[in-house]
């Protein structure tokens, strides 16, 4: 259910044509998650 959560997060910037990907939103952990790129801050990954 977490995991289900976060990604909803991570994909709101692509469900209002913000961006094309989540990991294309520069305030997002979505980089931590999907690529090998660093956010802006740096995450423990909880899923």
């Amino acid at each position: 259910m977490l995991k289900q959560k976060i990604e909803y997060i991570h994909n709101n910037p692509v469900r209002k044509s913000l961006v094309e990907k989540p990991e294309d939103w520069e305030y997002s952990s979505a980089k931590d998650y999907y690529t090998d790129k660093k956010g802006l801050l740096d995450i423990v990954r909880l899923v």
